[in-house]
């Protein structure tokens, strides 16, 4: 996969790049024109579910640090706070179901010893809890799936971050001031 165009600031950061100052000029407008300059906003859904909005807070605040809290990006971050949310809350519903089993696992002598349960009953239950706890595994990796990838869309992973920054850092001085100076 190719890598992806650096952003203005970046090039001019680098004081060097192979484009025309009218390709950067324009580059620099370009850029400028996919702002907004609205503050991202958060949406009532996310709003009304406490997980995801915690979760939209700590994130538009670390947005608002690099200069990424654009409304633009709003969309995205909501979905990806929902989602936050949801994996939260399948998680919660796997433990439940963990622990069920673990309990029900505590007590298999009792239980059949005391004919509470017939065998084929007992692990017929056993199987579903656990069948529960793995299709509950699923869809949380699944969900967690796509959250990476909305983090690595949004600079939110660290090799996103590193994309954006240039590669190698470039002498700022005029080489022919420094061979006077040598020489």
């Amino acid at each position: 996969m190719p890598t992806p165009p650096k952003p203005f600031a970046v090039i001019s950061s680098e004081k060097r790049s192979h484009r025309t100052k009218a390709e950067l000029e324009a580059r620099q407008k370009a850029e400028e024109q996919l702002a907004s300059g609205v503050r991202i906003k958060v949406r009532p859904e996310v709003k009304e579910n406490s997980i995801a909005y915690k979760e939209f807070k700590r994130i538009a605040k670390l947005l608002k640090n690099i200069a990424k809290d654009d409304d633009l990006f709003g969309a995205c971050i909501n979905r990806y706070c929902l989602m936050y949310a949801e994996c939260k809350e399948f998680e919660e519903k796997r433990e439940v179901f963990y622990q069920r089993a673990k309990k029900l696992e505590e007590r298999e002598n009792e239980i059949l010893e005391n004919d509470e349960m017939s065998e084929r009953d007992y692990y017929g239950l056993l199987a579903t809890l656990q069948g529960q706890v793995i299709a509950l595994d699923k869809q949380i990796q699944a969900k967690r799936k796509l959250m990476f990838d909305y983090e690595k869309e949004n600079l939110m992973t660290v090799a996103a971050g590193l994309r954006s920054i240039p590669k190698k850092e470039t002498n700022t001085e005029d080489p022919l001031k420094e061979l006077l100076r040598n020489g």
